[in-house]
């Protein structure tokens, strides 16, 4: 393959990718030109090439770190109440300059690579649990972010739970049919296990568990996790059918 194709087209993809040359795993994606048409042959690194093309390698996406990135997309995901989609990550790049640009969210991986490390950055940030809420439903089959709202049942259990992380105490008001169960998926992918304090039967589990996220929404953290009080916690285990 001559060289000269090669540069136009990482001249062509740069200007389509918002001015930032692509890696070269996502340029031979978009492209079809395999690693093997130029290294050894017109250069010996990606980055010889991108210089060649007139332009310098790409150090911006180099710069984020990690857990900039997963931030970023954890704040986005909260704003939008869903996993970001690239044209979600292109359109808040030209809305806020600071916000990565969509290419460089290709260092963390492939989208369930992304759903992976966001899962486990949601985990060991306490400021965004509510992010679990917004995870794909094929990527719940055993997580803390299953959102039973999805379920026809009203007969069931809304529940309060408690994790400790450190010395602070969060508490968890959901709503189950089968809460032992629910118990353990939550505690399946969090630091600490966590442990149930009391459970209301209801015939109206989606009605009892908005009734209780209402009461104590000046306390709400994020999602259904809460700031409780000793006096929170007894008014709640003083009912034991709602």
């Amino acid at each position: 393959m001559q060289k000269e194709y090669i540069i136009a087209e990482i001249k062509r993809t740069t200007q389509q990718n918002s001015g930032i040359p692509l890696g070269k795993e996502k340029f031979s994606k978009v492209t079809g030109i395999k690693q093997s048409d130029w290294w050894g042959k017109h250069w010996r690194s990606w980055g010889d090439a991108v210089s060649e093309a007139g332009f310098s390698p790409n150090s911006m996406t180099e710069a984020y770190s990690k857990d900039f990135l997963l931030s970023s997309l954890a704040k986005l995901t909260k704003k939008l109440g869903r996993i970001p989609a690239e044209v979600d990550l292109r359109m808040e790049r030209k809305a806020n300059a600071s916000f990565p640009s969509h290419s460089t969210f290709l260092n963390l991986g492939e989208h369930k690579d992304r759903i992976r490390l966001l899962r486990k950055f949601a985990i060991d940030n306490g400021d965004f649990l509510e992010v679990l809420d917004f995870l794909p439903v094929e990527e719940l089959s055993t997580d803390l972010s299953i959102v039973e709202t999805t379920s026809k049942t009203k007969d069931g259990f809304v529940y309060l739970m408690l994790l400790k992380l450190g010395k602070e105490k969060r508490y968890k008001i959901g709503k189950s049919v089968l809460v032992e169960r629910r118990q353990a998926e939550i505690s399946l992918h969090l630091p600490e296990e966590v442990e149930l304090i009391h459970t209301i039967k209801t015939d109206d589990a989606y009605g009892i568990e908005a009734y209780w996220h209402k009461r104590f929404s000046n306390k709400n953290t994020n999602g259904e996790w809460f700031l409780l009080s000793q006096q929170d916690i007894t008014a709640f285990k003083r009912r034991q059918f709602m």
